[in-house]
C-alpha cells in the first residue's frame, strides 16, 4: 500500500496498528453526530486480517477517517468493505430517538448494539473515541480511532456512506432544504433553510441550535414543525 513516490498509504499504518491486536478484530463508529437533521448511523466492520489476500489489501488501500475521503472514494471503499468483511452490522436512530434519549446516550447504545451483534464475536473489539459502559461488549476505546485503526476507519466508511444515501432519500422529500448538499450539517445554507420554513420533522430539536433560534426569534413564537 504504497503511493507513487514511496509514500505509505494511511492504510498501511492503520493495518499494522489492527494486526497487534489481533487476528480477527472489529472496529465500530458512528456518522451524523453533530448534525441538526436526520439519523445517526453507526456501523461496525469484523475482518480477519489473517486471511485478507493481496488483492483485498489493495481493495482497501484508501482506507482512512471517512471524513478525509472524497465521495467517490468512500463509496468504491464502502462496497469494497461489504465484499471483503467478514461481517458487518448498520444499526440508526431517528431525531426522535435522539430528542428523547439524548445525543450522547443513543450513540453509546448504537455502537454497543453494532459490536454485539458481531457473531461469531472477534478476538479484540476497537470503537471510536467513547467507552461504552459495562453492559456492552469487551473492547478497547480509541480516541481518533478512525484515524488509529483500519477497522474503525471501515466502519466510519460504511457509517457515513449509510447515512448520505438517508440523507440524498429525505433530500427528495423536503427539497427546500438541500438535505444532499449539507447532510444535515449546520451550513449556512441550511441555517438560512430554517430560518426561513422552520423545522422539518427530520430535525433534531433538543439541539440548541441558532438557527432554531433565529427562527422563533422571526416569529415572536416556538418554531412550528413543517409536516410532510
Amino acid at each position: 500500500m504504497t503511493r507513487a513516490g514511496g509514500s505509505q498509504r494511511p492504510a498501511t499504518r492503520l493495518f499494522a496498528h489492527d494486526r497487534r491486536c489481533a487476528a480477527r478484530v472489529a472496529g465500530a463508529d458512528e456518522a451524523g453526530r453533530g448534525c441538526l437533521a436526520g439519523p445517526l448511523v453507526a456501523a461496525s466492520v469484523c475482518i480477519d486480517l489473517a486471511r485478507l489476500t493481496r488483492s483485498e489489501r489493495r481493495a482497501l488501500g484508501d482506507l482512512d477517517d471517512s471524513k478525509r475521503l472524497s465521495p467517490a472514494v468512500r463509496d468504491r471503499l464502502a462496497k469494497a468493505i461489504w465484499g471483503i468483511a467478514e461481517q458487518v452490522v448498520v444499526a440508526h436512530a431517528d431525531p426522535s430517538t435522539i430528542d428523547r434519549d439524548g445525543l450522547h446516550r443513543t450513540n453509546l447504545r448504537l455502537l454497543a448494539a453494532v459490536l454485539g451483534r458481531l457473531d461469531p464475536a472477534p478476538g479484540v473489539c476497537l470503537v471510536d473515541g467513547f467507552a461504552l459502559g459495562g453492559a456492552a461488549v469487551s473492547h478497547r476505546a480509541i480516541v481518533g480511532g478512525d484515524r488509529t485503526s483500519a477497522v474503525i476507519a471501515a466502519a466510519s466508511v460504511i457509517a457515513k456512506v449509510t447515512r448520505d444515501r438517508t440523507m440524498r432519500e429525505l433530500a427528495a422529500r423536503y427539497p427546500e432544504y438541500g438535505f444532499d448538499e449539507h447532510m444535515g450539517y449546520a451550513t449556512p445554507r441550511h441555517r438560512a433553510a430554517i430560518a426561513r420554513y422552520g423545522p422539518a420533522p427530520i430535525h433534531r430539536r433538543s439541539f440548541a441550535s441558532a438557527a432554531y433560534a433565529a427562527f422563533e426569534d422571526a416569529l415572536g413564537s416556538p418554531a412550528p414543525v413543517v409536516a410532510r
